[in-house]
């Protein structure tokens, strides 16, 4: 099943609900439109050897580099919620990094909770992502490159998340 795209605003409601870990992981997700997974691969030492947010990272679906800059704040919370080798420690083992399936199922939860239409999960943080930028740029070709797509018409779905949704759930 597709993820939908989720306004921002509604979007900060369900991220209230998460836990600490999670709400950051989305939230570093939506600033830098990386996927969950290499959000939460991220290495603790990756982070404080970059004291202006910039970080480089191999992301696991298509093994190319991106780099990316995290905004002060999230940068700073991240390095206070570090655990000795991820930024986001597993809950039984902080060898581990926390799971994909964690956040899913928190996300789902707090959707829930809120009562959210549609099928909300990590990866609408990225659609969120695609959609701002798609605002502040104007470009598609943009958006394409900075979400490493490489076709336009999946970029297309990404940066149009809100109109499609809009068109799915017309009474949202």
């Amino acid at each position: 099943m597709r993820t939908d795209y989720l306004d921002p605003s509604e979007m900060q409601h369900v991220l209230a609900a998460l836990t600490p870990p999670n709400r950051l992981a989305v939230q570093i997700s939506m600033a830098t439109g990386l996927r969950i997974g290499d959000v939460l691969q991220l290495r603790t030492e990756q982070v404080e050897q970059s004291p202006d947010g910039r970080l480089t990272i191999r992301e696991q679906k298509t093994g190319k580099s991106r780099r990316v800059r995290l905004p002060k704040e999230l940068h700073q919370r991240a390095l206070r919620m570090a655990g000795r080798r991820y930024v986001f420690e597993g809950r039984l083992d902080e060898r581990r990094h926390r799971t994909r399936q964690a956040v899913h199922k928190d996300l789902q939860r707090a959707a829930k909770l809120f009562r959210v239409r549609g099928c909300i999960a990590p990866h609408s943080a990225r659609k969120i992502y695609a959609v701002e930028q798609l605002r502040r740029t104007g470009s598609i070709a943009r958006v394409q490159e900075l979400l490493q797509h490489s076709s336009e018409a999946v970029t297309m779905v990404y940066a149009l998340a809100d109109e499609l949704t809009r068109r799915k759930h017309p009474t949202k």
